[in-house]
């Protein structure tokens, strides 16, 4: 699926390698090996390079095995000119720094993309359809990624792809955000056991996001989906039950009530995001309308996630 026609000087830059960064990596730098020696150039803050951190060496150690180049320069700290000059000769620079990054932040990568005539970007937007969901959601931190989708859109110097993934796999089966909780034998439904949800695992984000910046004919300028699965509160209910053996006490939290409960902690980020997946707008997707669909790409259901992940 590789475009050899494009030129393979300038190459691709990678911002962060956390848990989705390292799985674009993996993938990015498997599909440049094949193709006529596009460079894979990870950007980490100096302190990361320096870390004597067991977990950092490891990953350092791996991004060097995989012929991944560093970049020593910090995304937080620095000012937009800082970063601009940093993304400058890269032919493509794809963002895996999210919210935690604070506010502001992909507002600020997507400036230095522009400025720093960066020739595709990819920002980080590997979640719900923002244009469905739309400004002022439950979830303000939102707004901001609307935002970015303005900027790339307002502009026709820079191609960008926007890839929506849904939440990933494992967010579903973590007891803080409260849908499954395996130590209390419960699954709880946002907004309904009718409401679907799309999820995709991170590696499966990784494989996909590196064939889509692959694809030929090259795609640009527009939001490609993914996902593992689509499913309701009510089947992966099922599913919990089918997969481990037992019946689960289902709980439907309704619009009402999760709205509630951030009214009652409007700052709590966990219920935010409960509040938003509730309404079922922008967060699910049909399988058939996505690029792993119809490029025929294996990826990883909830099911089979369940099997290697919870047996």
């Amino acid at each position: 699926m590789q475009d050899d026609t494009r030129s393979a000087d300038r190459g691709i830059l990678v911002l962060g390698a956390g848990e989705l960064g390292m799985a674009v990596l993996r993938q990015l730098a498997r599909l440049a090996a094949m193709s006529n020696g596009n460079r894979v150039t990870v950007l980490l803050r100096p302190s990361t390079l320096e870390s004597k951190d067991s977990s950092k060496t490891m990953a350092i150690d791996e991004l060097r095995s995989l012929g991944v180049e560093l970049l020593p320069g910090d995304l937080v700290s620095g000012s937009i000119s800082e970063l601009t000059a940093l993304f400058t000769g890269f032919e493509t620079v794809v963002s895996c720094i999210g919210f935690a990054a604070g506010r502001g932040t992909q507002i600020k990568l997507t400036r230095a993309a522009i400025e720093a005539g960066v020739q595709r970007f990819v920002p980080w937007q590997f979640g719900v359809d923002y244009d469905v969901i739309g400004r002022g959601s439950a979830q303000d931190l939102f707004d901001e990624q609307l935002d970015v989708r303005d900027m790339l859109r307002g502009q026709d110097q820079t191609e960008w792809l926007i890839i929506s993934t849904g939440m990933f796999t494992s967010f579903l089966f973590e007891p803080i955000f409260g849908v499954v909780n395996l130590a209390e034998n419960t699954v709880n439904a946002l907004g309904s056991w009718d409401t679907a949800v799309t999820v995709t695992t991170p590696e499966d984000i990784g494989l996909l996001t590196a064939e889509i910046l692959f694809a030929n004919p090259r795609l640009k300028n527009q939001v490609v989906y993914t996902a593992g699965d689509t499913l309701t509160y009510g089947e992966l209910a099922d599913k919990v039950d089918k997969v481990l053996g037992r019946k689960v006490q289902r709980t439907e939290w309704s619009v009402v009530k999760l709205s509630a409960d951030l009214a009652s902690e409007p700052d709590d980020a966990i219920k935010k995001y409960r509040a938003v997946f509730a309404q079922g707008k922008g967060v699910a997707w049909e399988k058939s309308c996505t690029f792993n669909h119809q490029q025929h790409v294996e990826v990883m259901d909830v099911e089979r996630w369940m099997c290697l992940n919870l047996g």
